[in-house]
């Protein structure tokens, strides 16, 4: 091989890092990247070392300004960043997770642009789109950002979004790819959005229209590499083809419906989640309530395509949440879940939130 094809060679093969490289999808895409011919180095950071031996690690908060000097590399610089190291976790507090996930992806960027990276991946989610009534169905992948910031974790991803927009104009060279995924199975995540198919029946809200396009982490781990290689940039989705009508999801899991009022749904969710008792605001219900399924077409473009469909990905989540009971996003003991499994179960559990709120009234002395 001549010097000249080397060093076309090495242009081709980045040096990429990836925060939250320990768990989850960082941890698969560390895996999957340390694998690649296409990739020359991996620079894993996370608060722990993972198991990727093929990777470099550095232990550190991703937090701390230090990082830009792992990214300038102790040989080669990092060319690419993929920031994976985010919180969003229903039980954190809503502050301290705000905290990290926003001043960890301000940190990032601006290391980045110091270090000379030239692309920073950030994974945000198809969310940020907003579930609205009068939403298209399917939703353009260039449609307004509508999602209000009331939802779990939705306000710190608008705001990852915004840092997104502005970071190349503070950091001239340095480009942002945001890859926004539905909703995600696999690889033990656990959303208000996956627990609400381990309650005893499924809550519908009279009158809405939920539609369902699901996302398995390995097509979002195959997209993060295509976004890490270059392939491909801007804003995009990533997820299935097409969607799941809501009566469709009740014939492939063989769940049975619990339909409610607007105003029953939301005010129980409301109250629960005041109390305490609930990690979910009912805000968090817009999403099981009303289309936010988008035409991914940048992905598609590129040649990229799902290996996964709907309907694959649904019976892989029933099989991950099988044994779990929950209701309005609160996972139930053995005792509540053996009520819940009664045949008023369904009722009582979806809405029988009047012990839970004279209990939590006693101990608050109301």
């Amino acid at each position: 091989m001549s010097s000249s094809e080397s060093h076309v060679r090495a242009a081709r093969t980045p040096t990429v890092a990836v925060t939250g490289a320990a768990a989850g999808v960082g941890a698969l895409l560390t895996e999957r990247l340390a694998a690649s011919e296409e990739i020359k180095q991996v620079i894993a950071l996370d608060e722990r070392r993972g198991e990727v031996t093929e990777a470099q690690w550095h232990t550190m908060d991703v937090r701390d300004p230090a990082i830009a000097d792992r990214l300038r590399g102790d040989g080669d610089p990092v060319d690419v960043v993929v920031h994976l190291a985010l919180d969003l976790d229903l039980e954190t507090d809503p502050v301290a997770r705000t905290a990290y996930n926003v001043r960890g992806t301000q940190t990032v960027l601006t290391a980045a642009a110091a270090a000379g990276v030239r692309r920073v991946v950030l994974c945000t989610s198809a969310m940020v789109y907003g579930a609205l009534q009068d939403n298209d169905v399917p939703l353009s992948e260039d449609a307004e950002l509508r999602a209000t910031a009331d939802a779990t974790g939705v306000g710190d991803l608008l705001e990852l979004e915004r840092l997104a927009q502005r970071a190349p104009r503070a950091h001239p060279g340095l480009n942002v790819t945001v890859v926004r995924p539905t909703v995600l199975v696999g690889a033990g995540t656990d959303t208000t959005l996956t627990r609400h198919f381990e309650a005893p029946r499924l809550l519908v809200v009279a009158g809405s229209r939920p539609c369902w396009q699901f996302c398995h982490v390995d097509d979002l781990v195959s997209a993060l590499e295509y976004a890490a290689l270059e392939k491909v940039e801007g804003e995009m989705v990533v997820g299935c083809d097409g969607w799941l009508e809501q009566e469709e999801v009740e014939q492939l899991t063989g769940m049975r419906r619990m339909e409610l009022p607007s105003s029953v749904a939301l005010g129980a969710a409301s109250r629960l989640h005041r109390l305490g008792l609930t990690p979910s605001p009912a805000a968090d219900l817009a999403y099981t309530m009303h289309p936010w399924v988008v035409s991914g077409s940048r992905l598609h473009d590129a040649g990229w395509r799902p290996a996964w469909t709907n309907e694959e990905v649904l019976a892989a989540l029933l099989e991950d949440v099988s044994g779990r009971h929950t209701v309005a996003g609160r996972r139930l003991g053995r005792t509540e879940a053996a009520t819940a499994a009664g045949a008023a179960g369904a009722t009582v559990a979806l809405l029988g939130t009047a012990a839970l709120v004279r209990r939590a009234r006693k101990r608050r002395g109301l």
